[in-house]
């Protein structure tokens, strides 16, 4: 499984915000566009709380298996790689739903001089947006928490043969 690189969630952000501003004009101009609905920056930051809590209980434990400490609890592979995916679900979907709310949220600003009930979707469309970036900060973290560390064999040349024990 390859990693989710930053940049990746940037570009799904910019390009759904630039579809979602366009779709909002096009819906505006047809009929009344819906509001942003009052949970979703609630959901957005409950997921990334999950995600926080789970990234920093993972590095507890990975730590505690790295230095051999007595006792401690290890990480089952499984449940790690379960955990990356279930990260990098989250910041691909929140990357998505962040470029929504936000073309959502810039539209809507535009219209805040002749609807003032506008003002308050704005401002639920920049809390969800702040809590979206939230979403994808701590699924990236949880995915840099469980990566394999680096293999050592892996940088020797092929044709070398392991040094003699005396």
């Amino acid at each position: 499984m390859k990693p989710l690189r930053p940049v990746v969630l940037a570009g799904i952000t910019v390009v759904a915000g630039v579809l979602s501003w366009g779709g909002s004009r096009l819906w505006n101009s047809v009929g009344s566009l819906p509001g942003v609905p009052a949970a979703a920056p609630i959901v957005l930051a409950l997921i990334a709380v999950v995600l926080a809590v789970t990234a920093i209980n993972l590095r507890g434990r990975l730590r505690a298996q790295r230095d051999r400490v007595p006792g401690a609890k290890g990480v089952d592979p499984l449940s790690a790689a379960r955990a990356v995916v279930l990260g990098q679900a989250s910041a691909l979907v929140s990357a998505l739903v962040t470029g929504v709310y936000g073309g959502m949220g810039v539209f809507l600003l535009s219209l805040m001089d002749t609807v003032p009930a506008r003002k308050g979707q704005a401002l639920t469309a920049l809390f969800a947006v702040l809590a979206g970036v939230a979403v994808m900060a701590a699924g990236l973290w949880l995915q840099h928490i469980c990566r394999l560390p680096d293999d050592p064999d892996a940088t020797a040349p092929r044709n070398s043969t392991p040094a003699q024990r005396p």
